[in-house]
């Protein structure tokens, strides 16, 4: 194999790794900043619990119930997209440690 053909690939290679790595941690924070702090589930919680406490006066327990299916399932969602977030980061930074290592081994 053409020794130059080697080099040219590697620094594709590496290259490639870098921006795909940057691109995905940029996502995984955007997705972490956005996402999770999301104004229509703050929204939807707060009337969920305005929701049980009426249920709760008027001794309604099915209201109640559901009420509080409905915060547990939206808490279950917002750790969900958090643990996207965070995958998504930390993956980003793998790739990024792989391409340097990758252009660490060119350059020796």
């Amino acid at each position: 194999m053409n020794p130059d053909l080697a080099f040219e690939l590697l620094i594709i290679m590496a290259f490639s790794l870098f921006v795909l790595g940057f691109l995905t941690t940029i996502t995984g924070i955007f997705v972490l900043t956005t996402r999770v702090t999301n104004k229509d589930l703050r929204t939807i919680a707060n009337q969920t619990s305005r929701l049980a406490q009426k249920g709760l006066a008027e001794e309604v327990a099915g209201l109640v119930g559901n009420a509080s299916a409905l915060l547990e399932a939206m808490n279950q969602l917002v750790r969900t997209t958090a643990g996207v977030g965070v995958f998504l980061t930390l993956f980003g930074l793998s790739l990024m440690c792989a391409a340097t290592w990758i252009a660490l081994q060119i350059y020796p």
